[in-house]
């Protein structure tokens, strides 16, 4: 997989997460803030393998914040 396409990938589940924090019980900028934080840990990674572990365990959070 390309450079473009995992960044494409990252934006994207970034994106639907930050849609889904709105409901959060703790608070959209109290989601906000970690969502930032956890991503920004990862911000300089460059081997795709880890990215692609990164975008799974984003997905996974979608599916615990989507069963709250």
């Amino acid at each position: 997989m390309t450079t473009q396409e995992l960044r494409r990938r990252v934006i994207q589940v970034y994106k639907e997460l930050l849609y889904l924090g709105r409901e959060y019980p703790l608070g959209y900028d109290y989601f906000r803030t970690r969502l930032h934080g956890a991503f920004a840990v990862k911000m300089n990674l460059t081997d795709a393998k880890e990215i692609e572990e990164g975008i799974k365990r984003a997905e996974f959070v979608k599916k615990e914040v989507e069963a709250l």
